[in-house]
């Protein structure tokens, strides 16, 4: 099975696929941002860097959604490839930090991956508010996110909340980060495995 964690920066997102990895067993993917060549200048310089960075995930993504798919683990995944066509890259398009031309030839190529691949099993969308996203980025410390804006955060909030509104590709379970402390409570953890056992239930009964 193909499991996969959607969510906004600083959703925890990689604290909740280690987490869940753990307690099933399942083996883990992670968007590795610290070997990303293009992060730290995309956050410097958005918008000439912003069709190279997201050029980088899809073709990375892609290779993991491959990889997934050809073995035989159950695999729990950090993000998923639809975030980036669906929220990043129109987000980058739209505050004119891509060009029409550069989001069009992103756009075509996405598509044509998407149809040599398969949508996740299960989707676990974590929802939070920009405060609880502040909070979290900060928390971590990681130097290049310093430079995210407020506003940035906002915008990408509202493009994940049109798209899990209309998703329909799969099973879907949303997590309010705002009141769901994972990290910390083992009570709040054990809300979501007991959502998630409801439907992988369903999933085995297929």
């Amino acid at each position: 099975m193909h499991i996969a964690i959607a969510g906004n920066i600083g959703s925890g997102k990689t604290t909740l696929t280690s987490l869940l990895a753990k307690h099933y067993k399942w083996h883990p993917h992670f968007e590795d941002a610290d070997d990303n060549p293009y992060l730290n200048d995309f956050y410097e310089d958005m918008q000439r860097w912003s069709f190279n960075l997201q050029v980088y995930f899809l073709n990375s993504r892609f290779s993991q959604i491959l990889d997934i798919r050809k073995g035989n683990k159950t695999v729990i995944q950090d993000r998923t490839i639809y975030e980036d066509a669906y929220i990043f890259a129109p987000n980058l398009h739209s505050m004119g930090l891509m060009t029409t031309r550069d989001f069009d030839n992103y756009f075509s190529l996405f598509k044509l991956m998407e149809g040599l691949v398969k949508a996740p099993d299960l989707l676990i969308y974590l929802r939070a508010s920009v405060p609880t996203l502040v909070k979290q980025i900060q928390k971590r410390g990681r130097d290049y996110e310093n430079a995210i804006r407020l506003d940035y955060l906002k915008r990408l909030n509202e493009r994940y909340e049109a798209w899990i509104s209309t998703y329909e590709s799969g099973r879907l379970v949303i997590i309010d980060v705002d009141v769901n402390n994972f990290s910390e409570k083992a009570e709040d953890l054990g809300k979501i495995i007991n959502a998630i056992e409801g439907e992988l239930h369903g999933l085995f009964k297929k």
